[in-house]
């Protein structure tokens, strides 16, 4: 993986075209590189957790090219590589696993990680999950606990308990998150090793009773609205 976060390092450096296409070769030996690594985790990742189907690779990765139509930052690039395995793939709708190889950070993530979780549920899913949380809001402490190393994502999170729901209880502070993500990071030992793959799945199988509590409400939620 070394491939992936020295090409990395440069195109955070020159996030322009005119270096991206003169290191052509070297973006494609480093998606080769990171696509066999996802490939060697989706099938992981598919041996403890039948919910996820057999994806092929492209169908949870992603493309390095920003749309910046409505954005300020007109950086053609974005400087990670990234991929989503999920139950019905990376648009379905549900909780999953995700890898953010990103060794200079960027402006979500600061850095590399493993995750697991939601991100931007749609509001009845959310509304499902805070009503998950309010009823096991203790087994979901506990999921997390059992984990390998992963703490829970803080990344945005209302000032106030949302509406419908008890302020001052002991898993306030889940309420009030807009995700329900759990994240470890990583550092270039780590993706380095030649066993990254399997590394990561091993840190993954730990948190999938967390994922299934998550994916229960998700499932919840989508058969209410059918």
């Amino acid at each position: 993986m070394k491939e992936v976060t020295d090409f990395l390092k440069g195109l955070h450096e020159n996030n322009d075209r005119d270096w991206f296409n003169a290191h052509k070769g070297e973006y494609k030996l480093a998606l080769a590189c990171f696509n066999g690594a996802v490939e060697k985790i989706i099938a992981g990742i598919c041996s403890f957790d039948d919910s996820i189907g057999a994806p092929d690779v492209k169908d949870c990765t992603y493309r390095i090219y920003r749309d910046i139509r409505f954005s300020a930052d007109k950086s053609p690039y974005k400087t990670y590589f990234s991929a989503f395995i999920a139950p019905k793939g990376k648009c379905g709708g549900y909780g999953g696993y995700y890898i953010h190889i990103s060794p200079s950070g960027d402006n979500i993530l600061d850095g590399s990680y493993l995750i697991t979780g939601i991100h931007m549920p749609e509001p009845k899913v959310l509304q499902s999950i805070r009503e998950e949380i309010e009823d096991n809001g203790e087994g979901i402490e506990q999921a997390i606990a059992r984990t390998d190393g992963f703490v829970l994502s803080r990344w945005a999170e209302l000032k106030r308990t949302p509406r419908g729901f008890a302020p001052g209880t002991p898993y306030d502070y889940m309420l009030r998150l807009k995700d329900l993500c759990i994240e470890r990071k990583i550092d270039l030992g780590f993706i380095h090793a030649d066993d990254f793959a399997e590394r990561a799945v091993a840190a993954f199988a730990t948190t999938k009773p967390f994922l299934d509590i998550v994916n229960r409400a998700v499932k919840y939620a989508y058969e209410e609205m059918m």
